[in-house]
């Protein structure tokens, strides 16, 4: 079966649909001005593993990120360029081996759909350099229902300051 016939199959069964319960990309906040590099810039500035994942939407080992123990106050960044992208009390432990949060930081975060495992799962990315973090599912405790599910490389923690 080709990759063609695959989709088509997968629209016809209604599967593909699936995606559409995703959040949706909100235009970008004014207050966020673009981060643009070439790949020999991002190989610069990140390390290979970050480089992978942000960059070519790589995936990081479950239970390889310390920030998977982080209990402090704060807010999670993006490696890439900064950004900030989620906050300390949104962070929830999920049993999966990543980060994982119910709530973004508002205007923060880009989603696509993403066929890389067949059915569609909904991918989110920096809305500053388009930085691939992980996905969104619909598994999530309360008030959202979502789980953010991150690759630890992807992020860089920064405490609250007393």
């Amino acid at each position: 079966m080709t990759r063609r016939n695959l989709f088509s199959l997968l629209a016809a069964a209604g599967l593909a649909s699936k995606a559409d319960a995703a959040p949706q990309a909100a235009p970008l906040r004014a207050d966020i001005v673009p981060v643009r590099l070439s790949a020999a810039q991002w190989r610069e500035r990140l390390s290979p593993m970050a480089y992978a994942v942000l960059r070519e939407e790589g995936t990081e080992r479950p239970g390889s990120s310390p920030l998977n123990a982080e209990k402090r106050k704060g807010t999670f960044v993006c490696a890439g360029c900064e950004l900030p992208l989620f906050k300390s009390e949104h962070k929830y432990e999920s049993g999966t081996g990543w980060p994982s949060f119910h709530t973004p930081i508002d205007g923060a975060l880009g989603f696509k759909t993403d066929f890389k495992l067949v059915l569609p799962r909904t991918e989110y990315h920096c809305a500053r350099c388009e930085g691939h973090q992980g996905h969104v599912f619909n598994d999530g405790p309360p008030p959202t229902g979502k789980r953010y599910c991150n690759n630890g490389v992807a992020l860089k923690f920064v405490p609250e300051v007393a």
